[in-house]
């Protein structure tokens, strides 16, 4: 099982396997070459430290590595957080959920693909791959990873983050006309200003 270390800019991962649960050889390490690991792994650092060149350079070989490892959905999740880095996220979102349809018992992919779930406030789906990776989690910092995005996702939700969430907006407000109507219509005391 090879194990790579990862701190994202919200999540941090560190020592979580990407080998697949599948009997599937695990090549993508030779079809990346040791550039593109230094790249990512700088990436993994601090995303904003990756200049736009190495962006480019490293989404262009990462693409060249899902086309030369198609099977290997592991790939496809690196690409996703290096479309992420790069605000690239409608393609990063495709990416994603391909690695889920392709390896639907991946922790990261499933951890992933929620986080940019979350990010671009689409909450109750985020919610549910961020379950579904909880569920598929193999050590305690696996869960622990799970459980605060979950939290984080709960408070969104709470808040009323979520795209489409301006029907929270207008609960929120009518409660407030109801009050500043009653103080309006309230009769004046005597002698009060």
């Amino acid at each position: 099982m090879k194990e790579i270390s990862v701190d994202s800019s919200s999540v941090a991962v560190h020592a979580i396997s990407f080998a697949p649960r599948m009997p599937v050889p695990l090549a993508w390490p030779a079809v990346i070459g040791r550039e593109t690991s230094d790249l990512l792994l700088r990436m993994f650092r601090d995303p904003r430290v990756l200049e736009t060149s190495e962006r480019g350079h490293l989404i262009a070989r990462l693409r060249s590595a899902v086309e030369l490892e198609p099977r290997v959905p592991e790939i496809r999740v690196l690409l996703g957080m290096a479309l992420c880095v790069d605000l690239q996220a409608q393609e990063a979102l495709e990416q994603l959920r391909e690695a889920t349809h392709q390896a639907p018992e991946c922790f990261i992919a499933r951890l992933k693909f929620g986080e940019l779930l979350m990010r671009l406030r689409i909450c109750s789906q985020a919610a549910e791959e961020t379950q579904k990776a909880a569920q598929l989690a193999t050590n305690d910092y696996q869960a622990e990873l799970a459980r605060k995005q979950a939290a984080e996702i709960r408070t969104m939700l709470r808040e009323g983050v979520e795209r489409g969430g301006q029907g929270n907006l207008v609960g929120r407000l009518i409660p407030f006309r109801r009050r500043s109507s009653k103080t309006e219509t309230a009769p004046v005391l005597a002698g009060s200003r």
